[in-house]
């Protein structure tokens, strides 16, 4: 394709019409440089720019995400699908950096997508966008190996710097799901009847709930059958309950 006139030749280059217009008023220049000059900071800017692929099934929603990361700078899309069925055929082929992706979609789920790609290409950054909250679908996708996780009301500019910090090895999440994850780490509050348990029933306690018998655990502890079930008693007056179930009930809470 026919491009500049350098030193009163045509050269030729790769660059399409529209990338030359743009570039050039990006790059402040206007009369622009030498193919060869332009060609290398052109291709030092594409490599340097995060490239996203997005994965979800509202079209309206995933046209605005295309809208929004194409208008921003640094970034490209690489592709954008209503389902990831063919998710990881897709990802071999369009390389991305970072993939947004939604967990209820038609045929395949994308928590499932997100464990076939931690299973392939690890190297590659998932990004959670979704309207789900609970426990269940937030821990599930973090453990399946996605690196954020946003709600799907997140503000535009907010997405963007996700995209940003997750490339970057950041774990960006929205508000309440950082908080329900750091609530997870921390120990149970326990109960005025747990907190009343001696070292020894609480020990007693734990080897029942673990499925031993009595027989088997007077021989864990090196104590009686008979002096088991006086520390039973005693776990059961404690915590207010009449059986096993119901004590380990409460040990498990």
């Amino acid at each position: 394709m026919n491009c500049w006139k350098v030193n009163g030749k045509f050269c030729k280059c790769y660059l399409m019409a529209n990338m030359h217009r743009s570039l050039s008023h990006e790059f402040g220049i206007r009369h622009p440089p030498k193919c060869t000059y332009l060609a290398s900071n052109i291709q030092e800017k594409l490599t340097t720019m995060i490239r996203v692929l997005i994965y979800e099934d509202n079209s309206t929603l995933r046209g605005a995400l295309e809208i929004l990361i194409e208008g921003s700078e640094g970034f490209m899309i690489v592709g954008a699908f209503g389902d990831a069925l063919d998710v990881e055929n897709q990802v071999e082929k369009l390389s991305p950096d970072v993939i947004l992706m939604d967990i209820s979609m038609p045929g395949q789920s994308g928590i499932e997508a997100v464990k076939k790609l931690q299973a392939r290409f690890a190297h590659v950054e998932v990004l959670m966008v979704t309207v789900f909250d609970d426990d269940e679908s937030v821990f599930e996708a973090l453990k399946g190996g996605a690196t954020g996780y946003l709600l799907k009301k997140t503000p535009p500019a907010e997405i963007i710097s996700a995209i940003r910090q997750v490339y970057e090895g950041g774990s960006p999440m929205s508000p309440s799901i950082a908080r329900r994850v750091l609530l997870s780490f921390q120990p149970e509050k326990e109960t005025p009847e747990m907190a009343s348990l001696t070292q020894r029933e609480r020990h007693i306690l734990g080897l029942l709930a673990q499925g031993l018998s009595y027989k088997l655990v007077a021989s864990e502890a090196l104590i009686s059958v008979e002096t088991v079930r006086t520390h039973i008693k005693r776990i059961y007056e404690k915590l207010q309950v009449h059986s096993v179930t119901e004590a380990l009930a409460q040990y498990r809470h």
